[in-house]
């Protein structure tokens, strides 16, 4: 279990370190922005949605290591996917943090945010660039918050 929480973490810190689609994306036609109070977190999730499906993804924002690491896989994990498939995605990861996965789901290195669970304050981390995509989504107005 050791090197499985090992390979976990260094998963985490090299997205942190070098996150991947960490851009504005110019031809975006919906986005959100998202404020977590409780540390400080923000984001910004751009997204480019034709015939259903997220073409292209990105964010901008400021965070620590585990919100700014979940972005980046976040962006990762649901490019060139539905939007049905985009929330689901979206309901098996707030599983996996909070505690509640459903057995047998597979969600490949987003299973390096299965230990958040253990740290409940922690779990806003985790999960706001994934609040902040489902209101770019559903196109909702203002700033998202994990409050």
């Amino acid at each position: 279990m050791s090197l499985l929480r090992d390979l976990y973490q260094e998963v985490i810190l090299d997205h942190s370190k070098s996150p991947r689609n960490f851009a504005q994306l110019s031809d975006a036609n919906r986005q959100a922005d998202g404020y977590n109070p409780l540390c400080g977190d923000k984001v910004t999730v751009y997204l480019k949605v034709e015939d259903g499906v997220v073409e292209d993804v990105s964010f901008k924002g400021a965070g620590c290591a585990i919100s700014t690491a979940s972005a980046s896989l976040m962006t990762q994990a649901v490019k060139g996917k539905g939007l049905a498939e985009t929330e689901e995605l979206f309901k098996s990861f707030h599983g996996l943090v909070t505690g509640k996965a459903e057995e047998g789901v597979e969600l490949g290195e987003l299973m390096a945010f299965q230990g958040v669970s253990e740290f409940p304050v922690r779990v806003k981390c985790a999960t706001l660039a994934w609040h902040t995509l489902q209101a770019a989504l559903e196109k909702e107005a203002g700033i998202i918050s994990t409050e």
